[in-house]
């Protein structure tokens, strides 16, 4: 339904591929709210209609991975958020907006490669 980007060129051999499976489109919406906030929120969304719908089988450890993801940040940022009295808080927001970045990374190249999260109840990667 969503395909590639660079398809298949019979001429020159290239076989470069950026498929916009519904896991890489999660990963994207995460990635895209540290530039877009609202993303984050249309990413778990998705994450959660998708999760019910009928899936190829490797699918549906990503999405499980997303949905912690979304939620452990949003608890990892309000924490870090009541931490900002002390000056704590401020090394907290960066090592969540990290912690999400590689998630997302992760998440998104085993998409790619239609691989499932090995271990999607993890809170590393």
């Amino acid at each position: 339904m969503f395909g590639g980007v660079g398809m298949n060129d019979p001429q020159t051999g290239t076989g470069q591929n950026f498929d916009f499976n519904r896991p890489t489109i999660i990963s994207l919406c995460y990635l895209g709210s540290f530039l877009v906030g609202i993303t984050a929120l249309v990413g778990l969304v998705l994450a959660y209609v998708w999760q019910g719908e009928s899936q190829e089988p490797w699918e549906a450890s990503h999405y499980r991975f997303h949905i912690r993801t979304f939620w452990f940040a949003l608890l990892g940022s309000l924490i870090s958020a009541l931490l900002v009295l002390v000056l704590i808080g401020f090394v907290g927001f960066f090592a969540v907006a990290a912690w999400v970045i590689v998630r997302s990374v992760i998440a998104l190249l085993a998409a790619q490669k239609r691989q499932p999260m090995p271990n999607p109840d993890t809170l590393l990667w």
